[in-house]
C-alpha cells in the first residue's frame, strides 16, 4: 500500500513562534509512513480577522489558503485544532459560487493531527516517552475549538495514554477555557489572566507537573502565566511527547525569574 501524501498546514503560531512543533509533526508523520508535502504559498487561515469582526479581511487571507491548497492532493493536516475548525466550519459562510465549492473541498480534506493519526491512519497509540522521573503527572488541556467545534476529545487522549513515563491526572473543571481565545486575551487581558490562573491552579491541585495540549495559542498563554507566577509546571505540545527517544523541545518552566516590581504586581 503506497504511503499517503499529506499536505502540512503548519498554521501561523507554529510557524512564527513554535517552529519545532511543525518539524516534529513532519518527523512523526514520516515515521508513521506518510509522505509530507508543504505548500510554500500558505500563510494564515484568516481566523484572527474573522474572530475580530472583519469578514472581508478574513476572505482576503483565506483566499491565499484556498490558492495554496486547491491544486494539492490528499489530506491536509494541522497540529492546531482551531485553524482546522476555521477551514471546516467557517469558510462555508465566507464564500459563494465557485469559490464556495473549492472551500468545501478543502473543508472535507482537513484534519487535526491527533484525529488524523487515530481515525485515518488507525493508530490509537504511536509510542513516545516522557523523560525524567517515571510517573510524571501530566494534565491534558482540551483546546476549545477541538473539543466544542470539532468534537475531538478521544484521539489526543488515546495518543497521550500511549506515552511511557507519565501518568494522566484529571484537573477539576478541565472542560473550561484557558482564556487565550486569540484576540480575546489582548482585548480582555484581566479576564484572560484570571481564566489562565484557574486552569493552572486546578492542574496543580490535581498534582500535575506538566500540561499538554495541541493548541500552541493555549500553551503560549498558560506558559507565560506560569512563568510569571514561577509555578513548577512544564508546558508541552502533544507532539513533543510522541518522539520514541523521549526528547522534548519545550522549555521547562523551572528557570528562576528575576523579581521586579512589575512581576510582583
Amino acid at each position: 500500500m503506497p504511503a499517503p501524501c499529506v499536505q502540512l498546514f503548519v498554521t501561523c503560531l507554529v510557524d512564527l513562534l513554535y517552529p519545532e512543533v511543525g518539524e516534529r509533526t513532519v518527523a512523526l508523520l514520516e515515521r508513521l509512513g506518510c509522505e509530507v508535502a508543504f505548500p510554500s504559498a500558505q500563510t494564515c487561515c484568516g481566523q484572527p480577522a474573522l474572530s475580530s469582526g472583519y469578514p472581508r479581511d478574513a476572505v482576503k487571507v483565506a483566499d491565499r489558503f484556498l490558492d495554496a491548497f486547491a491544486d494539492t492532493e490528499g489530506p491536509i493536516v494541522a497540529p492546531f485544532g482551531s485553524c482546522v475548525h476555521m477551514v471546516r466550519h467557517h469558510y462555508a459562510r465566507l464564500y459563494d459560487g465557485e469559490r464556495a465549492t473549492v472551500a468545501a473541498g478543502l473543508a472535507a480534506r482537513i484534519h487535526d493531527l491527533p484525529s488524523f493519526i487515530v481515525d485515518e491512519l488507525g493508530r490509537p497509540a504511536v509510542g513516545g516517552r516522557y523523560p525524567g522521573r517515571a510517573g510524571t503527572a501530566v494534565a491534558y488541556h482540551h483546546e476549545c475549538h477541538m473539543r466544542y467545534g470539532l468534537g475531538v476529545t478521544k484521539a489526543p487522549m488515546s495518543l497521550l495514554r500511549g506515552v511511557a513515563g507519565c501518568t494522566i491526572v484529571e484537573p477539576a473543571r478541565g472542560e473550561l477555557c484557558c482564556g487565550f481565545g486569540g484576540t480575546f486575551s489582548l482585548k480582555l487581558g484581566d479576564v484572560a489572566v484570571a481564566m489562565a490562573d484557574e486552569k493552572l491552579d486546578s492542574a496543580l491541585a490535581a498534582g500535575a507537573q506538566a500540561i499538554v495540549s495541541t493548541d500552541v495559542g493555549c500553551l503560549m498563554h498558560l506558559e507565560g502565566r506560569a512563568r510569571r507566577r514561577e509555578l513548577p509546571l512544564r508546558v508541552h505540545h502533544l507532539v513533543d511527547l510522541l518522539e520514541p527517544d523521549g526528547r522534548l523541545l519545550s522549555v521547562p518552566l523551572t528557570r528562576p525569574r528575576p523579581r521586579t516590581r512589575e512581576a510582583n504586581e
